[in-house]
């Protein structure tokens, strides 16, 4: 396999402090860029309302990967999928893409809400979410996703106390 050398451009401060499955909502965190990238790469990045936001896990290990189908979750309920049908930190390069909403702009603090990432996570890359290219067409997908993530945005401060 081709591999590439991929440098973050910026870290996740603050925000969620452990990783978790639902009650992502509602969460302040700043994507803090980095100090040698120049400022005015960020010039007009205010005038969006979200961003797509390319980010590593992290905290997750080569032997995390799995490289078979399984259930999401391990809830048998839901049928056993690929690998590449799940969007968690089991994929072979760990990287995921987030849609936070940009709040506001300090310098090279991007203030985002709704971010799925942890504080300390490298972020590899930051675009502003242009409308016209998100999906085309309906969006089609079964009801296991659905019923998996229900909870997934709801208010971090409702999160029931274990």
């Amino acid at each position: 396999m081709t591999t590439y050398e991929v440098r973050a451009v910026a870290t996740v401060v603050g925000g969620h402090t452990r990783v978790q499955d639902d009650y992502q909502g509602g969460v302040e965190s700043i994507i803090r860029m980095d100090g040698a990238i120049p400022l005015e790469t960020l010039q007009g990045i205010e005038e969006f309302s979200h961003l797509t936001v390319t980010w590593h896990f992290h905290q997750a290990r080569p032997e995390d990967v799995q490289l078979h189908a399984r259930s999401a979750r391990g809830n048998a309920s839901w049928p056993a999928t690929g690998t590449f049908v799940h969007r968690n930190h089991r994929r072979p390069n760990q990287l995921a893409v987030s849609y936070p909403r940009l709040l506001r702009v300090d310098g090279r603090d991007l203030i985002v809400t709704d971010l799925d990432a942890v504080d300390g996570t490298p972020v590899l890359d930051v675009a502003p979410y242009f409308e016209q290219m998100g999906p085309r067409g309906p969006i089609r997908q079964p009801a296991w996703p659905g019923e998996m993530l229900a909870s997934y945005w709801d208010d971090a401060n409702g999160r029931p106390r274990s």
